[in-house]
């Protein structure tokens, strides 16, 4: 044997199965990384989902593996009541109310939604009234 037949020998070559594993394995990581940053939902923004229903959720939501909202979740009310004015005459005021869905007598920890039942979903503004109704409830 050779000095110049060793070094070839001793040189690293990667074969076509190193390489395909080598790929494999970035690819998991990919999907993997892709798949933690879905589920995590505290990194989420909160979003409003209006179903054709008529509900509005106030929520973060995950796409992975279907449409769902997690149990921290606040279901949107409307609340008309009758207040008495000055005057004495009747008047129905409309009010808002933040309801979390984990109170519900149901109390999902997770609410799966059928995507062909959403009218149209996306982010709160960070200065809504919603946004800081949000923070005031996490404090």
């Amino acid at each position: 044997m050779t000095a110049d037949s060793i070094s070839e020998t001793s040189m690293f070559k990667p074969t076509k199965s190193f390489v395909i594993l080598i790929v494999l394995v970035i690819f998991v990581a990919i999907v993997g990384i892709c798949v933690y940053s879905e589920m995590n939902m505290s990194k989420k923004p909160w979003s409003v989902v209006y179903l054709s229903s008529g509900d509005i959720y106030v929520a973060k939501v995950s796409h992975f593996p279907k449409m769902w909202i997690s149990s921290d979740a606040y279901l949107l009310q409307v609340v008309k009541a009758t207040v008495e004015t000055e005057e004495g005459t009747p008047k129905t005021e409309t009010n808002f109310q933040l309801t979390p869905i984990r109170e519900a007598l149901w109390a999902p920890e997770k609410l799966y939604l059928n995507q062909d039942q959403i009218i149209f979903y996306g982010p709160i503004s960070e200065t809504s009234q919603v946004a800081e109704t949000l923070r005031e409830a996490n404090k």
